[in-house]
């Protein structure tokens, strides 16, 4: 296929995800056109480590035979049925293995397009239930700073990323957001358990003030991915929920990016956090990035609140349970445990963090921080984390500049790097990785 022209057509006619206007039609975007293993190769025929494993979604690797296969019989056999009024064995069975794995009482799946409709669908559920229960006025949900949950209307609106709240309108009398759960931003002087302490203590006094009558949900990531790859402090989450549980309030726990592998578990709610959440919304890994697909999963006691009553959840998308992406979840989940992928993960996870704060020794760098086989650099030119952000607006550009020369592909994020290759990762791989990572980071420093 002749792709001289792709960059010039990317320009005209594909508007992207995060398009920044004053770059619109001027883009120099790596086509990347091929992929195997850890692997994505550019049109230039470049071979890069995925450091972000896609959109942290590439579990499994790229170039899966048996992936391709299951989903060209599927579709060979049935490749769309209407959940309106049919279903499908393939969705079923797929809907039966991820209530299998989930935690406590989460046995109802609703299947979405993606990680922000599964998350509208969470919501919207909870106003649903709410309204059945009499309870209209209690809809408020409370979110996080910096905390991501996606890009349609009440996913954005529980989104709490300042610079992606600038220029759209949101629901914003249906959230409240709480300060910033970054331990590298707690008071001089002040000691984890204290921070934690005023963490949680910020979720109790938003209910108080808000009033429990009026707050429906607590929405959280067990990591905030998006926001930095930010680790709230031990026990965390664990306290949030007892919190919600005395005020009657939901928990939502938004597994879209942690949920399938990542942490080293299907799901890390209960087995890394300890905790049983009300509801989880998860995507990506789901399929691991092999065709679209999320879902929220609902527990059996939201579900008897509203069973049996005169009344519709008219929420749903025409791909809901869509079959051909059913049978790539199951075959990604088949693969995963054939392959001890979760195992794996947790044996792989030491070195991956070692390595990651390594990196703290040099001077760019304010900190390094993650879980699993995920992990965030942020630097600053001085080297102090307090600093002004505008002159570090570029820093994670020009990283992962340097490491693309070097054979590494990152996630920038300002004056971010982020990543989380796909679990398949081999320990040389990751120390390929991180000497690439470390290079790029030496060689910004240099020139600054």
């Amino acid at each position: 296929m002749d792709n001289t022209n792709a960059k010039q057509w990317d320009n005209d006619h594909f508007l992207h995800p995060w398009e920044g206007m004053d770059t619109l039609g001027k883009n120099n975007r790596t086509l990347v056109e091929g992929a195997s293993g850890i692997h994505v190769v550019s049109d230039e025929g470049n071979k890069l480590i995925d450091g972000p494993g896609g959109m942290w979604c590439t579990q499994i690797g790229y170039g899966r035979e048996e992936m391709a296969e299951a989903m060209a019989d599927q579709a060979r056999q049935l490749a769309y049925f209407s959940p309106f009024s049919n279903t499908n064995s393939t969705a079923a069975r797929f809907a039966r293995e991820i209530a299998k794995r989930a935690p406590g009482d989460l046995n109802h799946v609703f299947f979405t397009t993606g990680g922000s409709t599964a998350v509208d669908t969470a919501l919207r559920f909870v106003q649903f239930r709410n309204n059945l229960l009499g309870l209209p006025e209690k809809k408020i949900i409370i979110s996080r700073q910096k905390a991501y949950h996606g890009s349609t209307y009440l996913a954005a609106s529980v989104s709490g990323k300042e610079r992606d709240r600038l220029w759209l309108d949101k629901a914003n009398e249906l959230t409240h957001f709480l300060p910033d759960v970054n331990p590298l931003y707690r008071a001089q002087n002040q000691s984890i358990q204290d921070f934690l302490n005023e963490k949680v203590a910020d979720l109790e006094n938003a209910i108080q003030t808000l009033g429990p009558d009026k707050v429906a949900a607590f929405i959280a990531e067990p990591i905030l991915a998006s926001g930095g790859v930010i680790v709230p402090p031990e026990g965390y989450h664990k306290r949030c929920l007892e919190v919600c549980r005395r005020n009657d309030v939901l928990y939502i726990s938004d597994e879209v990016v942690t949920a399938f592998g990542r942490l080293g578990h299907w799901f890390a709610s209960k087995e890394v956090f300890g905790i049983e959440p009300d509801i989880i919304t998860c995507a990506k890994g789901l399929t691991s990035g092999y065709s679209p697909m999320g879902a929220a999963i609902l527990s059996d006691r939201l579900i008897e609140d509203v069973a049996g009553q005169d009344a519709t959840f008219s929420n749903g998308y025409t791909y809901s349970g869509h079959p051909v992406s059913a049978a790539a979840g199951l075959k990604s989940m088949e693969i995963i445990e054939q392959e001890n992928l979760l195992e794996h993960v947790q044996l792989m996870t030491p070195i991956f963090q070692n390595r990651l704060r390594e990196l703290s020794e040099i001077s760019l760098v304010t900190d390094t921080r993650g879980m699993g086989l995920m992990g965030c650099v942020q630097c600053s030119e001085t080297g102090d984390a307090q600093d002004d952000l505008k002159r570090d607006y570029q820093l994670g550009a020009m990283i992962d500049a340097e490491c693309q020369k070097r054979g590494l592909v990152l996630r920038p994020i300002v004056n971010m790097c982020v990543f989380s290759p796909p679990l398949i990762i081999s320990e040389a791989e990751i120390h390929r990785m991180f000497d690439i990572l470390k290079a790029g980071l030496l060689a910004v420093s240099k020139a600054n």
